[in-house]
């Protein structure tokens, strides 16, 4: 087993009331909100979290009801901010758990080093890419985030807290990566880095006509890129449905570079270039709006072509907008992301296909292919296709195109991503996560009294 060691008690930061939600807007919630800044003022926090128990939030980035607990406690964790050690010869950070993955890259990109895994923004937590167990573009090349966690320290529902690492405490450990934060409060960790050459991405983009040419060249570029994806146009028909730019990059060598950028070739500079006002109509994104988009992205991109990008320009797109959220005004909007096996690619074009017939708008539709999963209880990744969708929470229709989905990813022994869920079913997660049964045996046994619970995990009996 893990170390284990008591923290002591001071006093907490005045808690107070704030409605919150995920990332999607939807469904918000009221909870007591601390914001401790030390470790003992955490321990305090959970100590007297009350009858409704407590949640640990980072940066609200998930899309649904994970970092939510109505009329409990909540924790807002991004207080525990600092980074603790870097190691360049080994390439490990230790950093607190609220550190966001943007401050690690200011941090060690000049240093030469990369988080392992990123996802669609740089605004998640370390405790926050745990819990998730999150991926990015590189997870048939990489795994998930927690596959390259060397060691965390979890603070327990007893006030105990207890390092883990996969060999002292795997099914602790294996519990808490994509646990959604039920099974403690990850306070540190330290996580193996990616070195790099310089902060360019070498981009090669594909424009691709349908879906299956985009499967084909997809399944044909996981030797050579280490970071994949595809945007598809989920609005297209007929002969164009699927179409898609394809984004296939590697972090360029030195020599790569032209001249200019060589005098730097680690500078990293990642801000947001404007705000969204939270003055958007709900329903301005909807079937025609996001169709013309979809239309002018599209035809404005050239045919196949090589580019450098930037960190943000290639992985993070939409932080260049702060806010992007609000842009689907106060309604919000559901984000819904499935993976299915590779020998259902015919079950993946029966769904695009129901969803270009039902003419539901998603702004962001993302293909992407998956590696072998994590040993996670609650992992997300499996091998296999993985899409995400986002929808606005009005569009015509989605009551009955999701369930309809969610039997299709059944069907197919696939599964949903619970950081993104804000409507599954507790009756389908059974069926979806195998191994439910053995995380609900680790949380029983660490968490008895059920301390920890979320919107989410009252809603799937979790």
């Amino acid at each position: 087993m893990g170390g284990r060691s008591g923290v002591g008690v001071t006093d907490v930061a005045e808690p107070y009331a704030q409605r919150l939600s995920g990332w999607g807007r939807t469904a918000p919630t009221v909870a007591e909100v601390v914001r401790p800044r030390t470790r003992e003022q955490v321990a305090e926090a959970v100590a007297t979290a009350g009858p409704r128990g407590v949640i640990a939030r980072g940066l609200g980035r998930s899309y649904g009801d994970p970092a939510q607990n109505a009329g409990g406690r909540v924790i807002d964790l991004t207080g525990l901010n600092r980074i603790l050690s870097i190691d360049l010869d080994t390439g490990l950070v230790t950093a607190e758990g609220g550190v966001s993955l943007h401050t690690l890259m200011r941090a060690l990109v000049p240093f030469g080093y990369f988080v392992p895994v990123t996802p669609g923004t740089r605004y998640v937590t370390v405790g926050g890419a745990i819990g998730s167990d999150i991926h990015g573009k590189n997870h048939h090349a990489d795994g998930s985030f927690a596959q390259h966690v060397t060691s965390m320290d979890l603070l327990l529902a007893d006030g105990t807290v207890r390092t883990l690492t996969p060999d002292s405490d795997p099914e602790l450990f294996w519990a808490t990566a994509g646990g959604m934060g039920l099974t403690g409060v990850v306070l540190s960790a330290t996580v193996r880095l990616i070195p790099i050459e310089t902060s360019r991405l070498s981009v090669d983009t594909f424009k691709l006509p349908d879906l299956d040419t985009l499967m084909e060249r997809l399944a044909g570029t996981d030797a050579d890129y280490r970071y994949t994806v595809a945007w598809m146009d989920c609005l297209a028909k007929g002969a164009k449905l699927g179409r898609a730019l394809l984004d296939c990059g590697n972090f360029a060598a030195l020599d790569e570079l032209s001249a200019k950028h060589r005098a730097e070739p680690l500078a990293f500079s990642a801000k947001p270039v404007a705000g969204a006002p939270d003055l958007f109509p709900s329903g301005l994104l909807n079937r025609r709006t996001i169709a013309i988009a979809n239309e002018v992205w599209y035809r404005k991109t050239p045919a196949t072509h090589h580019h450098l990008a930037t960190i943000g320009g290639f992985f993070h797109p939409l932080d260049g907008i702060r806010d992007w959220n609000r842009v689907y005004g106060k309604a919000g909007f559901l984000q819904y992301q499935f993976v299915v096996p590779f020998a259902a690619d015919a079950a993946l074009r029966r769904m695009v296909e129901q969803i270009s017939r039902a003419q539901a708008p998603s702004f962001v539709t993302v293909l992407k292919r998956f590696g072998k999963g994590s040993p996670g209880y609650l992992s997300f990744p499996t091998e296999g296709w993985t899409l995400a969708l986002d929808f606005p929470s009005g569009t015509p229709g989605l009551d009955r195109l999701l369930p309809w989905l969610d039997e299709q990813v059944l069907s197919e022994g696939g599964r949903v991503y619970l950081a993104k869920d804000s409507r599954l079913a507790a009756a389908d997660l059974a069926a979806m996560y195998p191994h439910l049964d053995d995380f609900r045996e680790v949380r029983a046994k660490v968490d008895p009294l059920g301390v920890f619970v979320s919107d989410q995990s009252r809603r799937l009996a979790l």
